[in-house]
């Protein structure tokens, strides 16, 4: 296979369609590579927005003003892309512009034609993104044409960027289902060399469009994460020009996301809370804790934001999984008695890290037939601690209200008790002792 084979390589030993995606290993490991500096992208307004109804004008606005506290004043969240093709796209970019908030950057998104880079050129963008789907799969089954004829299509918008002063970032779609040396390398060999007598530094992003990568360092390519971000480093990119962007379609995107930094890319792209095409992108608030947790300092960041990007999420409708990490109803809340105990005694025992200090979020416990009497301590700490004061989970009054909890259960109930009706089963256990 070549740059200009017309025969298509869609991998079969790997993609057989009749079988999950096969894994395939290299005895030799990639060796580990972690850029100096990595940071985070945005493309919440872009890929988050076509799986979802479009966000408002005044939404998109609030968001982003959220996304520029959230990567803090080091612009840890470095960019945001956007749609160009409506007016209500542009309204959105043009209000967003008006904010003059230093980071993220505004960037635009188009695909490689010469009729939507002129949506760039109006909206006076200095960077865009620039769809260039790489693999055959696209080239001959969904654009019906050839490697060579698809990429001097890419390249015309590309010089066409660079004349105007305009940084391309191109979107090598699909990049893990493609051609690695055939036709990855040499189109992107070609645009290091255009970007270099430009004196622009051409920027590459490579898409795990159908979330196939493989995060181990001795996977094959064109599926192994740290041999393709190794291969395109050794094309020519360098780390701080080169993006990932995850799909979450086979449940690995975060620790995929996790093997771009280490091995040799600087950026990761995501959305808020993942919202993207299919199973997502990958979730900007788990980007954010693992560059914490790479770097060892959070950067400026602020971290509790993330919790006030979910509750606005809540409050324009858009339903949040309580399951997901950091941001969802249960993700520090514990059911179980015997965590319940352990959280009592010290906090760190059951929680990862200070989800109050950094999320704003305290620990919290669900009052369930599994909570027992230590669970309804911690509740009572949390939501009635004058009365909890010097109380231990054998005190008669806590069994008092266990036994009206477990009374609910006994009779057929199957969900949660909810905190109203916790405060009334304390009133009547506490009232019957005479303690109020």
């Amino acid at each position: 296979m070549d740059y200009k084979s017309d025969v298509p390589n869609f991998f079969r030993d790997t993609f057989p369609y009749s079988l999950p995606p096969l894994v395939h290993l290299e005895a030799e490991p990639v060796a580990l590579a972690r850029p100096e500096r990595i940071w985070i992208t945005d493309t919440t307004f872009r890929d988050g927005q076509q799986s979802r109804a479009p966000y408002a004008v005044r939404e998109i606005v609030r968001l982003f003003e959220l996304l520029a506290r959230l990567g803090g004043p080091r612009g840890m969240i470095r960019q945001s892309e956007f749609f160009l093709y409506t007016r209500k796209d542009r309204e959105a970019v043009e209000r967003c512009q008006e904010l003059a908030l230093p980071f993220p950057e505004i960037t635009g998104w188009i695909r490689a034609t010469m009729a939507d880079y002129a949506l760039v050129r109006a909206a006076g963008l200095r960077e865009t993104g620039i769809l260039c789907s790489i693999s055959d799969y696209h080239i001959f089954k969904k654009l019906g044409s050839t490697r060579e004829k698809v990429v001097a299509g890419y390249l015309e918008v590309v010089d066409a960027a660079l004349a105007d002063g305009v940084v391309p970032r191109v979107h090598i779609e699909d990049s893990t289902r493609a051609d690695i040396p055939g036709v990855v390398v040499p189109f992107v060999r070609d645009l290091m060399e255009r970007g270099r007598q430009a004196g622009i530094q051409v920027k590459l992003r490579y898409p795990d469009t159908m979330g196939v990568g493989i995060a181990d360092p001795h996977a094959a390519l064109p599926r192994g994460i740290p041999r393709l971000s190794q291969a395109l480093r050794a094309a020519g990119v360098p780390s701080e020009a080169l993006e990932y962007h995850g799909q979450n379609d086979l449940g690995a995107i975060v620790p995929n996301a996790v093997a771009a930094w280490l091995y040799g890319t600087s950026a990761n792209n995501g959305t808020l809370l993942g919202i993207g095409e299919r199973s997502g992108n990958t979730p900007i608030e788990a980007l954010v804790f693992w560059l914490v947790g790479l770097t060892g300092e959070t950067h400026g960041m602020d971290l509790t934001a993330i919790t006030e990007i979910a509750d606005y999420y809540r409050a324009i409708g858009e339903t949040v999984d309580q399951r997901l990490p950091f941001v969802g109803d249960n993700f520090n809340v514990t059911r179980a008695g015997i965590h319940a105990d352990g959280m009592i005694k010290d906090e760190e025992i059951y929680n990862p890290f200070d989800t109050t200090r950094l999320l704003n979020r305290p620990p919290g416990v669900a009052i369930t037939d599994k909570s027992g009497a230590a669970g309804l301590l911690m509740w009572m700490q949390k939501h009635r601690p004058a009365q909890a004061a010097g109380l231990d989970k054998r005190d008669a009054r806590i069994l008092r209200v266990l036994d009206l909890v477990m009374r609910e259960y006994d009779d057929g109930r199957v969900i949660a008790i909810a905190d109203e009706e916790v405060h009334a089963m304390v009133d009547e256990a506490f009232a019957a002792v005479g303690v109020c």
